[in-house]
C-alpha cells in the first residue's frame, strides 16, 4: 500500500494520513509498506524527497543512536526552527525565532554506552530503534573522537565486572583530563575487582572511574570549564552534551541578562551559567543537588575575578522561590529538566522580575511556561535555537523575556 508523507513528528518519523508512521521519511516523499499499528517499520521510498541525503554513518541503520541523517542539514535546519516556532504558536505566542547553532559532528563529549559480555568479549554501543539489541559505534559520526578511543577501556570494564545475563550502562564524559567514566549494572564490587578495575583504569589512562557510586580512582580530577572557573562535577552529573552547544546556550543567557548587576541562576547544575555570569553580577545559584553546588562553589572559589557566588540547595518543584525571595534580583536565568518549571515560572511572573532568561531542552513545556509569562506582562523579546544533539529530533532554546523597558533591550 502507498503513502504519501505530510510531515514529521516530534521524534523524526515521517506521518502519512491514517494517521500512519514511517521511521527514516521526509515530508513529500511517497512511500510503500503495509501499516501495523499504524506504523510502517521497514518504508519503501518509492519517490524520494530532495532533501534526503547518504546517512554519513555506516551504522545508522541498525544504531538507534540518530533517527535525521538521511535529511539534509538545512531540513533538519528549518524544520527544528519550525517545531519551535509551532510550539509558540499553539500558545498564541510570536516572536523573533533565530538559529539553530548547529554543533559540529563527532562533538559530542558526554553519551551512556550500553554494554554486555558476550563469549568473545565485550559488545559495546547504542541500542537499535525501539529494541535491546546493541549496535556497535565504531566509526560512530556523533561522539568525540576521544569517546571512541576509549572503546577498548570500556569492553575491558565490561569483561572484568560484567556478567553474561545482564547489560550495563557506561557513562562516559570527556574532560580537560582525560574520560570520565562511571558504570552501573556490574557485579557487586569487591576486594578483588576493586583491584582489578583500578588497574585497569591506570592501564587505559581513564581521569577517573566510578562503579555504581564507588569511586575506583581518580587519577587526574576530570575538570570541566565553566567561564573563568575549572569545575570537577560529581560523578555522573549533568553536563551541556557539547562544548558548542554550552557556548551557544552561554551567549545566549548573558545576552538575555544583560548588565543586570544581581541574577539568580535556577536550576544551576554545577555552575553551566552562574559562573560566567559571575564576571559582571552577582550570582545566587539553586539547585536541588547539593554536590553539584559543592562543585560550583570550589570552582568559584579558586577562579580569579568574580562576584559574589552564593547558592541553596533546594527542590524547585516542591519548593518554588516566591515572590518575596525573587525581589532582589534584577533578571533570573532558569533552565530546567524536560518537564519544564510551571509552578517556580508562575513565582517568577507574581514576582515580576524585570528580565528572565530562559533554557529549555522542549519546545513544548517551554511555550507552556512562556504563556505564563506574557500573560503576566512579559514580553517574549526572541528565541534561540540550539542544536547540540545533532541529527536527532531534540530541539533547545535559549530565549530572553522583559517587563517595560529594560536598558540594553
Amino acid at each position: 500500500m502507498e503513502h504519501i508523507i505530510e510531515r514529521l513528528g516530534h521524534h523524526g518519523d515521517g506521518i502519512a494520513p491514517g494517521p500512519v508512521f514511517a521511521p527514516r521519511t521526509l515530508p513529500g516523499e511517497r512511500i510503500e509498506g503495509e501499516a501495523e499499528n499504524g506504523r510502517i517499520d521497514a518504508p519503501r521510498i518509492l519517490a524520494p524527497s530532495p532533501d534526503r541525503v547518504t546517512p554519513p554513518c555506516r551504522h545508522y541503520r541498525a544504531c538507534g543512536g540518530c533517527a535525521l541523517q538521511h535529511a539534509s542539514d538545512g531540513f533538519v535546519a528549518d524544520w527544528k526552527v519550525g517545531v519551535v516556532r509551532h510550539a509558540l504558536s499553539a500558545q498564541g505566542i510570536e516572536t523573533e525565532v533565530g538559529g539553530p547553532d548547529t554543533s559540529p559532528a563527532n562533538s559530542r563529549r558526554r553519551a551512556t554506552l550500553s554494554g554486555r559480555r558476550t563469549k568473545k568479549g565485550a559488545l559495546i554501543g547504542f541500542h537499535g530503534r525501539a529494541s535491546g539489541v546493541i549496535s556497535e559505534i565504531d566509526g560512530c559520526t556523533l561522539l568525540h573522537p576521544a569517546i571512541l578511543a576509549g572503546m577498548p577501556a570500556f569492553q575491558a570494564l565490561v569483561v572484568a565486572g560484567g556478567s553474561r545475563k545482564g547489560e550495563m550502562a557506561i557513562t562516559v564524559t570527556h574532560s580537560t583530563a582525560g574520560l570520565d567514566v562511571t558504570v552501573r549494572g556490574g557485579k557487586p564490587l569487591d576486594g578483588p575487582l576493586r583491584i582489578q578495575l583500578s588497574g585497569l583504569a591506570g592501564q587505559h589512562d581513564l581521569a577517573r572511574l566510578v562503579w555504581e557510586d564507588d569511586v575506583i580512582v581518580e587519577i587526574r580530577p576530570p575538570v570541566q570549564v565553566f567561564g573563568p572557573a575549572s569545575v570537577i562535577p560529581p560523578a555522573g552529573a549533568f553536563l551541556q552534551a557539547t562544548v558548542e552547544g554550552e557556548a551557544a546556550l552561554t551567549r545566549a543567557v548573558l545576552r538575555a541578562v544583560g548588565d543586570a548587576k544581581r541574577v539568580a541562576d535556577l536550576f544551576a547544575g554545577c555552575g553551566t551559567f552562574a559562573l560566567p555570569l559571575a564576571r559582571k553580577a552577582e550570582v545566587h545559584a539553586v539547585e536541588s543537588v547539593a554536590e553539584m553546588l559543592a562543585a560550583m562553589d570550589r570552582g568559584w572559589r579558586h577562579a580569579k575575578g568574580l562576584k559574589q557566588l552564593s547558592h541553596a540547595t533546594r527542590d524547585l518543584f516542591r519548593r518554588p522561590l516566591l515572590p518575596d525571595e525573587l525581589a532582589k534580583f534584577d533578571a533570573v536565568v532558569i533552565d530546567p529538566p524536560r518537564a519544564g518549571a510551571e509552578a517556580q515560572t508562575a513565582e517568577i511572573a507574581r514576582a515580576e522580575v524585570p528580565v528572565v532568561a530562559a533554557v529549555s531542552c522542549n519546545p513544548v513545556t517551554f511555550a507552556r511556561d512562556a504563556k505564563i509569562l506574557t500573560d503576566a506582562g512579559y514580553r517574549l523579546d526572541w528565541v534561540q535555537v540550539v542544536d547540540q544533539f545533532r541529527w536527532s529530533p531534540h530541539v533547545e532554546v535559549a530565549a530572553r523575556f522583559s517587563r517595560g523597558h529594560i536598558p540594553g533591550s
